[in-house]
């Protein structure tokens, strides 16, 4: 899921102002509440469409899918219990629990299968319906050869649903967590048409929340507490106020005078936050990268220039000198943590076998840029970096931007901020030569962020291409699904390759700087990045 970079400079006393009269109230007459800051605007809640983690969190705060994560335990949410596997695991039977829509209508299997259809349809252009892979027929229907139809989930009745899969697929039931599997009221949808999930009034909850008081682009909204909701008896805080805060300081400012009750900060608030009540570092499964474009620069076809430019990238020195966090330099693009098996860590056994591309190493990238240049016989080439309009965003820039031309003879950089959405626009469509990205975990499977890079998925801005990385990432989906091992080892070589090619740059994982007010108890935080308000209460 696509991560925001946090903290804009922005107007502390007017939004002091604004908050002043929403702030913390552990209670009042109209029951618990909390604030929470937000870096950026919520874009959209059509689950269908989202892809970043600030809609993403909103989404999980107001509807449920098949199964719902508290903490590191996955539990089944509108699915009533554990489904039944049959075929060699290409057959998933789940029954329903009784759950309703926030407008009473009952949340049915056929509610299932419209969203999932209405997810991998072309017309809907969901640039998650790459997660489908799998799901019997998708694979065409996304290629635009079958009818949405024919993909292969059913409601046999209202409520059973039953998913057939090309192969068995390890990670099927943790995708499930995901917006883009959550159900959709089929009636409610078509008659909003394009309205749906751009304001409060064009939404349905069948979650813990309903999302009040959002315009589609303001910097506030609260939500309250969904009474239809099947598990509401579990939802102890009454009311969630969202802020915009994209100024750390602010947010600093803010969580002191007791008007935000979370607060995530950055750069020196970061550091000076480890020493206050309330510190809670996050470490997420969230890496921070460079996409360079290979389309539009044919410079960064070849490999030494990719190279050249990770090896100038002292990661170290940027996470003390930029980030001020505990952030941890990235040696590949899977973060730790995210995967394992038998105790070993995915991305620490990736960094053993292939991490000499991220080691700082100046002059070896001078040479390598040096043979690089001759090789695509371009001399002072000027590149331009896109980045967020956010002050750590430019920071990470201006680092960057330093350490490139330092390092890298004859390199001229330039810098364009812009904000949030025009960067994931400009991305999307090959507006850039170099670009600061980063990937939060749809679930915990290192091929939540290996997927991203093969050739044809709608992800991969930069277009690195390789047929054998290509090939792993396939074997690992099919030959090697249902033998662990064998699919470890794939998707190891996968990472070793993508790693040594630099087909992506890694910068750093990501430790959110966290306040959270001790008064808050039982919030629990997924491997997906996100909260669960589910259990969670205010003394």
């Amino acid at each position: 899921m696509k991560f925001r970079k946090t903290m804009v400079a922005g107007t502390a006393i007017a939004l002091a102002g604004v908050l002043a009269a929403c702030g913390s109230n552990a209670s009042s007459s109209k029951g618990t509440s909390i604030t929470r800051m937000e870096s950026d605007v919520i874009s959209t809640m059509d689950p269908s469409t989202n892809t970043d983690a600030i809609a993403g969190q909103a989404l999980i705060d107001t509807m449920d899918g098949l199964y719902r994560y508290s903490g590191s335990d996955l539990k089944p949410a509108i699915a009533k219990s554990e489904p039944k596997v049959t075929d060699g695991g290409k057959t998933y039977t789940f029954k329903l629990r009784n759950a309703k829509w926030s407008n009473g209508d009952a949340v049915t299997a056929q509610d299932f299968v419209f969203a999932w259809r209405r997810t991998v349809d072309p017309k809907t252009k969901s640039q998650y319906a790459y997660l489908y892979s799998g799901v019997k027929n998708a694979d065409d229907i996304t290629a635009g050869k079958k009818a949405a139809s024919t993909l292969g989930v059913t409601a046999v009745n209202k409520t059973t649903l039953k998913v057939t899969l090309d192969h068995a697929i390890p990670y099927f039931k943790t995708m499930l967590v995901n917006p883009a599997f959550f159900p959709q009221n089929e009636k409610f949808v078509e008659k909003v048409g394009k309205k749906y999930g751009t304001t409060s009034k064009y939404l349905l909850s069948n979650g813990p929340y309903e999302l009040k008081d959002w315009n589609g682009t303001g910097n506030s909204w609260k939500e309250k507490k969904n009474k239809t909701y099947w598990n509401a008896k579990n939802v102890h805080i009454d009311t969630i106020n969202g802020q915009v805060v994209k100024d750390p300081q602010t947010a600093l400012n803010l969580y002191q005078s007791n008007k935000l009750d979370i607060a995530q900060l950055s750069g020196e608030q970061a550091a000076q936050a480890k020493t206050m009540s309330g510190y809670t570092p996050l470490k997420q499964s969230a890496t921070f990268y460079l996409e360079l474009n290979e389309k539009k620069d044919p410079i960064f076809k070849n490999t030494k220039i990719r190279q050249a430019v990770s090896m100038a990238i002292n990661r170290q020195e940027y996470i003390k000198k930029v980030l001020n966090d505990s952030s941890i330099a990235a040696n590949n693009v899977t973060p730790q943590g995210l995967f394992a098996k038998n105790g070993q860590d995915f991305s620490k056994a990736a960094t053993k076998a292939e991490s000499s591309t991220v080691k700082y190493d100046p002059a070896k990238a001078k040479q390598l840029w040096t043979e690089g240049l001759k090789e695509t016989g371009q001399t002072n080439p000027t590149l331009e970096l896109l980045t967020d309009d956010t002050t750590n965003a430019k920071r990470s820039a201006e680092y960057i931007q330093s350490t490139l031309q330092q390092n890298l003879p004859g390199l001229k950089v330039t810098i364009a901020t812009v904000p949030f959405k025009t960067r994931l626009s400009r991305s999307q469509n090959g507006q850039f030569d170099m670009v600061i990205s980063a990937w939060s975990a749809d679930f915990p499977d290192a091929i939540t962020f290996l997927d991203l890079f093969t050739s044809d998925n709608s992800y991969n801005d930069g277009k690195w291409a390789n047929s054998e990385y290509d090939a792993l990432i396939k074997q690992s989906k099919t030959t090697d699904a249902t033998n662990a091992t064998a699919r470890w080892n794939t998707l190891l070589k996968a990472q070793e390759l993508l790693t040594k090619e630099q087909g992506v740059v890694p910068l750093y994982q990501r430790v959110q700087t966290t306040l959270q007010r001790k008064t808050i108890t039982g919030l629990k935080y997924n491997p997906t990045n996100s909260y669960d308000f589910v259990n969670a209460k205010v003394k």
